[in-house]
């Protein structure tokens, strides 16, 4: 009787070993597709969005070389040459935004007017590299014909309910944020911020049309 349970048994696991391998392969499969996917989106907006920009940046033929301006459609570029980061800013952190770039948390000031304006994105993305940062570091931010200098003051790690983060002043600063641990399989329990505040502005050399 116990021979006749165990070789049902054993009828039964190995029936299952046939089965396990093909479906975590099918799994693994679903996952990298889904990945795959999500960064092809992010990879085709940012493009849209950099050919926005670029045209943005072409002077108007109505107006003198000397005097010409792109116009202001609230496109702003965000780079950090340190970690090899350029990207186009886009204005929200909703799920979808993040999906399309860093995004500015809505009620925080432009980059380079006063105030602590705050820029969020991805860990596996965009603010990858961000932990590498240090004081001295340089953030550049480019809009409406003109670059802004940030340097890094300074970063620590918060609690996500931690909202001191946010908090405006009467200087000019930047802020980035992301999810910590960098490497954190699933949802990260804390935040990463590093702290900039603005050095200088200067005028961007136009494009050619």
């Amino acid at each position: 009787m116990k021979t006749g349970r165990k070789t049902a048994w054993t009828s039964v696991r190995d029936e299952w070993r046939r089965y396990i391998s093909p479906l975590l392969l099918l799994v693994g499969l679903s996952l990298l597709g889904y990945v795959g996917s999500q960064y092809y989106q992010m990879h085709r907006e940012q493009k849209r969005l950099e050919a926005a920009w670029e045209q943005q940046q072409k002077a108007s033929p109505e107006v003198s070389e000397a005097s010409a301006k792109p116009v202001d459609d609230g496109l702003i570029r965000l780079s950090i040459p340190k970690i090899d980061l350029s990207a186009i800013v886009v204005n929200g952190t909703t799920r979808m935004d993040l999906k399309s770039g860093p995004g500015k948390i809505t009620g925080t000031p432009l980059p380079g007017e006063v105030g602590n304006s705050v820029i969020s994105a991805h860990r596996d993305t965009f603010f990858r590299h961000i932990y590498e940062l240090k004081p001295g570091d340089e953030i550049d931010v480019q809009r409406n014909g003109q670059s802004r200098k940030f340097e890094v003051t300074g970063k620590k790690i918060v609690e996500p309910d931690d909202l001191s983060v946010l908090k405006q002043t009467d200087e000019r600063q930047l802020t980035l944020l992301t999810c910590y641990p960098i490497y954190y399989i699933g949802p990260a329990p804390q935040r990463l911020v590093v702290f900039s505040k603005l050095v200088g502005k200067n005028e961007v050399a136009q494009s050619s049309p």
